[in-house]
Protein backbone atom coordinates (compact mmCIF):
# COMPACT_ATOMS: atom_id res chain seq x y z
CA UNK A 1 0.00 0.00 0.00
CA UNK A 2 1.28 3.57 -0.46
CA UNK A 3 3.81 4.66 2.45
CA UNK A 4 3.28 8.07 2.37
CA UNK A 5 2.07 8.79 5.95
CA UNK A 6 -1.11 8.65 3.93
CA UNK A 7 -3.88 9.03 6.32
CA UNK A 8 -5.33 12.58 5.94
CA UNK A 9 -6.99 14.20 9.30
CA UNK A 10 -8.83 16.71 7.83
CA UNK A 11 -11.38 17.19 11.02
CA UNK A 12 -8.25 18.09 13.30
CA UNK A 13 -9.84 18.64 15.93
CA UNK A 14 -12.56 20.79 14.60
CA UNK A 15 -14.93 20.59 18.10
CA UNK A 16 -15.38 24.06 18.05
CA UNK A 17 -17.29 23.51 14.62
CA UNK A 18 -20.35 22.16 16.38
CA UNK A 19 -23.60 23.15 17.02
CA UNK A 20 -24.66 26.82 15.76
CA UNK A 21 -21.80 27.80 13.99
CA UNK A 22 -21.28 24.52 12.12
CA UNK A 23 -25.30 24.37 10.75
CA UNK A 24 -25.13 28.06 9.83
CA UNK A 25 -25.08 28.78 6.63
CA UNK A 26 -24.73 32.44 5.93
CA UNK A 27 -22.47 34.84 3.65
CA UNK A 28 -19.82 36.70 4.86
CA UNK A 29 -20.95 40.25 5.79
CA UNK A 30 -19.75 42.99 3.63
CA UNK A 31 -19.73 45.71 5.86
CA UNK A 32 -16.08 46.10 7.14
CA UNK A 33 -16.64 47.07 10.46
CA UNK A 34 -16.79 43.82 11.54
CA UNK A 35 -15.30 43.54 15.28
CA UNK A 36 -12.73 40.71 16.40
CA UNK A 37 -15.08 38.22 17.87
CA UNK A 38 -17.37 38.24 14.18
CA UNK A 39 -14.60 37.94 12.76
CA UNK A 40 -13.69 35.14 14.25
CA UNK A 41 -17.14 33.56 14.39
CA UNK A 42 -16.95 33.87 10.45
CA UNK A 43 -13.76 32.70 9.90
CA UNK A 44 -14.92 29.16 12.07
CA UNK A 45 -18.25 29.55 9.56
CA UNK A 46 -16.12 29.55 6.36
CA UNK A 47 -13.90 27.04 8.06
CA UNK A 48 -16.94 24.80 8.28
CA UNK A 49 -17.39 25.46 4.38
CA UNK A 50 -14.05 24.42 3.69
CA UNK A 51 -14.41 20.67 5.43
CA UNK A 52 -17.52 19.81 4.08
CA UNK A 53 -16.42 20.34 0.16
CA UNK A 54 -13.19 18.63 1.83
CA UNK A 55 -15.30 16.00 2.53
CA UNK A 56 -16.61 15.69 -1.24
CA UNK A 57 -12.99 15.91 -2.37
CA UNK A 58 -13.25 19.26 -3.21
CA UNK A 59 -9.46 20.17 -2.08
CA UNK A 60 -8.77 23.19 -4.10
CA UNK A 61 -12.24 25.53 -3.38
CA UNK A 62 -11.90 23.88 0.23
CA UNK A 63 -8.00 25.22 0.47
CA UNK A 64 -9.25 28.59 -0.73
CA UNK A 65 -11.80 28.66 1.85
CA UNK A 66 -9.76 28.07 4.09
CA UNK A 67 -6.62 30.55 3.36
CA UNK A 68 -9.60 32.75 4.25
CA UNK A 69 -10.59 31.40 7.22
CA UNK A 70 -7.31 32.13 9.20
CA UNK A 71 -7.19 35.40 8.17
CA UNK A 72 -10.98 35.98 9.65
CA UNK A 73 -9.51 33.78 12.97
CA UNK A 74 -5.91 34.05 13.59
CA UNK A 75 -5.93 32.89 16.38
CA UNK A 76 -8.15 29.50 15.81
CA UNK A 77 -5.30 26.46 16.46
CA UNK A 78 -7.95 24.28 14.59
CA UNK A 79 -8.60 26.25 11.35
CA UNK A 80 -4.43 26.27 11.26
CA UNK A 81 -4.51 22.64 11.47
CA UNK A 82 -7.21 22.30 8.60
CA UNK A 83 -5.32 24.24 6.73
CA UNK A 84 -2.46 22.44 7.29
CA UNK A 85 -4.03 19.28 6.35
CA UNK A 86 -5.58 20.54 3.26
CA UNK A 87 -2.30 21.76 1.83
CA UNK A 88 -1.48 18.26 2.58
CA UNK A 89 -4.35 16.72 0.37
CA UNK A 90 -3.19 18.78 -2.50
CA UNK A 91 0.13 17.52 -1.99
CA UNK A 92 1.77 20.70 -1.33
CA UNK A 93 3.68 19.82 2.00
CA UNK A 94 6.29 22.67 1.73
CA UNK A 95 2.66 24.84 2.43
CA UNK A 96 1.60 22.69 5.31
CA UNK A 97 4.48 22.42 7.43
CA UNK A 98 4.25 26.34 8.38
CA UNK A 99 0.78 26.02 8.86
CA UNK A 100 0.60 23.08 10.91
CA UNK A 101 3.28 24.86 13.05
CA UNK A 102 1.33 27.55 13.57
CA UNK A 103 -1.17 25.69 14.89
CA UNK A 104 0.93 23.49 17.07
CA UNK A 105 2.17 26.59 18.34
CA UNK A 106 -1.38 27.96 19.42
CA UNK A 107 -2.51 24.79 21.31
CA UNK A 108 0.36 22.19 21.33
CA UNK A 109 -1.91 19.27 22.48
CA UNK A 110 -3.57 18.51 18.96
CA UNK A 111 -2.33 14.94 18.21
CA UNK A 112 -3.79 15.30 14.80
CA UNK A 113 -1.61 17.82 13.84
CA UNK A 114 1.37 16.52 14.88
CA UNK A 115 0.64 13.40 12.96
CA UNK A 116 -0.23 15.54 9.88
CA UNK A 117 3.20 17.36 10.12
CA UNK A 118 5.06 14.38 10.33
CA UNK A 119 3.03 13.28 6.90
CA UNK A 120 4.05 16.49 5.42
CA UNK A 121 7.99 16.18 6.69
CA UNK A 122 8.31 12.76 5.69
CA UNK A 123 6.74 13.55 2.18
CA UNK A 124 9.43 16.59 2.06
CA UNK A 125 12.17 13.78 2.93
CA UNK A 126 13.12 15.22 5.79
CA UNK A 127 12.60 11.89 8.10
CA UNK A 128 14.16 12.87 11.23
CA UNK A 129 11.94 16.03 11.54
CA UNK A 130 8.95 13.04 10.75
CA UNK A 131 9.92 10.94 13.84
CA UNK A 132 10.13 13.92 16.25
CA UNK A 133 6.45 14.88 15.13
CA UNK A 134 4.67 11.64 14.98
CA UNK A 135 6.42 10.37 18.34
CA UNK A 136 5.04 14.11 20.02
CA UNK A 137 1.53 13.22 18.87
CA UNK A 138 1.93 9.55 20.02
CA UNK A 139 2.52 10.81 23.64
CA UNK A 140 -0.95 12.66 22.76
CA UNK A 141 -2.67 9.71 20.55
CA UNK A 142 -0.83 6.39 21.58
CA UNK A 143 -3.77 4.14 20.55
CA UNK A 144 -3.16 5.52 16.91
CA UNK A 145 -2.25 2.14 15.26
CA UNK A 146 -1.49 3.63 12.26
CA UNK A 147 0.80 6.52 13.03
CA UNK A 148 2.77 3.45 14.81
CA UNK A 149 3.08 1.96 11.13
CA UNK A 150 4.29 5.46 9.93
CA UNK A 151 6.49 6.22 12.39
CA UNK A 152 8.05 2.76 11.73
CA UNK A 153 8.18 4.22 8.16
CA UNK A 154 10.29 7.08 8.79
CA UNK A 155 12.71 5.18 10.82
CA UNK A 156 13.03 2.77 7.72
CA UNK A 157 13.64 5.10 5.60
CA UNK A 158 16.64 6.79 7.95
CA UNK A 159 18.29 3.22 7.61
CA UNK A 160 16.88 2.29 11.07
CA UNK A 161 15.18 -1.02 10.12
CA UNK A 162 15.34 -2.60 13.99
CA UNK A 163 13.43 0.49 15.06
CA UNK A 164 11.24 -0.07 12.46
CA UNK A 165 10.25 -3.22 12.68
CA UNK A 166 9.40 -2.11 16.24
CA UNK A 167 6.95 0.26 15.38
CA UNK A 168 5.23 -2.04 13.36
CA UNK A 169 4.83 -4.66 15.90
CA UNK A 170 3.50 -1.90 18.16
CA UNK A 171 0.73 -0.80 15.53
CA UNK A 172 -0.38 -4.84 15.11
CA UNK A 173 -0.35 -4.85 18.96
CA UNK A 174 -3.43 -2.63 18.78
CA UNK A 175 -4.90 -4.23 15.85
CA UNK A 176 -3.78 -7.65 14.92
CA UNK A 177 -5.21 -7.59 11.14
CA UNK A 178 -3.62 -4.45 10.12
CA UNK A 179 -1.82 -5.99 7.57
CA UNK A 180 0.25 -3.06 6.42
CA UNK A 181 2.57 -3.86 9.61
CA UNK A 182 2.92 -7.85 8.47
CA UNK A 183 4.15 -6.45 4.97
CA UNK A 184 6.54 -4.02 6.02
CA UNK A 185 8.17 -6.24 8.31
CA UNK A 186 8.61 -8.56 5.25
CA UNK A 187 10.03 -5.66 3.36
CA UNK A 188 12.63 -5.56 6.22
CA UNK A 189 13.21 -9.09 6.51
CA UNK A 190 13.42 -9.62 3.27
CA UNK A 191 16.45 -7.17 2.78
CA UNK A 192 17.97 -8.43 5.80
CA UNK A 193 18.35 -11.98 3.89
CA UNK A 194 15.67 -13.56 6.40
CA UNK A 195 13.81 -14.93 3.50
CA UNK A 196 11.55 -17.45 4.44
CA UNK A 197 10.54 -15.32 8.19
CA UNK A 198 9.58 -12.63 5.47
CA UNK A 199 7.84 -14.44 3.26
CA UNK A 200 5.43 -15.63 6.53
CA UNK A 201 5.21 -12.09 7.56
CA UNK A 202 3.42 -11.37 3.52
CA UNK A 203 1.34 -14.59 3.70
CA UNK A 204 -0.22 -13.09 7.09
CA UNK A 205 -0.79 -9.80 5.48
CA UNK A 206 -2.54 -11.39 2.00
CA UNK A 207 -4.37 -13.62 4.50
CA UNK A 208 -6.03 -10.74 6.05
CA UNK A 209 -6.60 -9.11 2.79
CA UNK A 210 -7.12 -11.48 -0.20
CA UNK A 211 -7.27 -8.36 -2.10
CA UNK A 212 -3.92 -6.89 -1.45
CA UNK A 213 -1.87 -7.13 -4.26
CA UNK A 214 1.32 -5.53 -2.58
CA UNK A 215 1.72 -8.11 -0.14
CA UNK A 216 0.93 -11.18 -2.80
CA UNK A 217 3.36 -10.00 -5.53
CA UNK A 218 6.03 -9.46 -2.35
CA UNK A 219 5.36 -13.44 -1.48
CA UNK A 220 5.24 -14.65 -4.85
CA UNK A 221 8.84 -13.57 -5.21
CA UNK A 222 10.08 -14.96 -2.02
CA UNK A 223 8.33 -17.74 -3.30
CA UNK A 224 10.63 -17.87 -6.46
CA UNK A 225 13.76 -17.36 -4.63
CA UNK A 226 12.39 -20.40 -2.02
CA UNK A 227 12.35 -22.64 -5.17
CA UNK A 228 8.32 -22.66 -5.66
CA UNK A 229 7.86 -21.20 -9.14
CA UNK A 230 4.62 -22.60 -9.94
CA UNK A 231 2.94 -21.12 -6.75
CA UNK A 232 5.12 -17.90 -7.23
CA UNK A 233 3.90 -17.30 -10.95
CA UNK A 234 0.09 -17.93 -9.74
CA UNK A 235 0.39 -15.67 -7.47
CA UNK A 236 2.16 -12.88 -9.30
CA UNK A 237 -0.40 -12.79 -11.52
CA UNK A 238 -3.22 -12.46 -9.17
CA UNK A 239 -1.30 -9.43 -7.78
CA UNK A 240 -0.59 -8.37 -11.05
CA UNK A 241 -4.30 -8.02 -11.80
CA UNK A 242 -5.52 -6.44 -8.85
CA UNK A 243 -2.95 -3.76 -9.00
CA UNK A 244 -0.20 -3.95 -12.06
CA UNK A 245 1.48 -0.45 -10.52
CA UNK A 246 3.45 -2.90 -8.83
CA UNK A 247 4.84 -4.49 -11.73
CA UNK A 248 6.61 -1.25 -11.96
CA UNK A 249 10.17 -0.11 -10.11
CA UNK A 250 8.99 3.50 -9.55
CA UNK A 251 5.88 1.94 -7.55
CA UNK A 252 7.72 -0.61 -5.81
CA UNK A 253 10.00 1.89 -4.28
CA UNK A 254 7.42 4.13 -3.53
CA UNK A 255 6.34 2.13 -1.34
CA UNK A 256 9.74 0.95 0.23
CA UNK A 257 10.75 -1.55 -1.03
CA UNK A 258 14.35 -2.67 -1.06
CA UNK A 259 17.32 -3.09 -3.47
CA UNK A 260 17.15 -6.90 -2.84
CA UNK A 261 13.11 -7.04 -3.12
CA UNK A 262 13.03 -4.91 -6.18
CA UNK A 263 15.88 -6.50 -8.13
CA UNK A 264 14.33 -10.11 -7.07
CA UNK A 265 10.83 -9.24 -8.38
CA UNK A 266 11.74 -8.09 -11.61
CA UNK A 267 13.94 -11.33 -12.11
CA UNK A 268 10.24 -12.74 -11.36
CA UNK A 269 8.36 -10.53 -13.94
CA UNK A 270 10.93 -10.76 -16.53
CA UNK A 271 8.86 -14.30 -16.82
CA UNK A 272 7.50 -14.97 -20.06
CA UNK A 273 3.84 -15.46 -18.65
CA UNK A 274 4.14 -12.25 -16.57
CA UNK A 275 5.90 -10.32 -19.13
CA UNK A 276 2.99 -10.88 -21.20
CA UNK A 277 0.65 -9.65 -18.87
CA UNK A 278 2.09 -6.96 -17.90
CA UNK A 279 2.01 -5.91 -21.59
CA UNK A 280 -1.78 -6.61 -22.08
CA UNK A 281 -2.95 -5.02 -18.76
CA UNK A 282 -0.65 -2.00 -19.89
CA UNK A 283 -2.08 -1.98 -23.20
CA UNK A 284 -5.72 -2.16 -21.69
CA UNK A 285 -4.95 0.53 -18.93
CA UNK A 286 -4.22 2.75 -21.98
CA UNK A 287 -7.21 2.17 -24.15
CA UNK A 288 -9.42 3.29 -21.08
CA UNK A 289 -11.34 6.44 -21.14
CA UNK A 290 -9.45 9.27 -19.59
CA UNK A 291 -12.22 11.18 -16.76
Amino acid sequence: MPKTLARLTLSLGLVLLSGSLAAAQVVLPRTLELNAKEMEQNGFIVAQEALQLAQFQQFQEALARAKLAVQLAPQAHEIWALLGGLYLAVNQPQEAVPALEQSLKLNDQNPGAYFNLGSAHFRLGQYGASVRAIEQGLALKPEAKEEWFNLGNAYLKLGQKDRAIEQYRRSLRLDRQFWPAYTNIGLVLYEQGNIRQAAKNWEQAADIDPKASEPKLALATALLKLGNEVKALQLAEEALRLDSRYGTVEFQRENLWGDRLVADTQSLLAKPPLRALLTQLQRDQSVLPQP
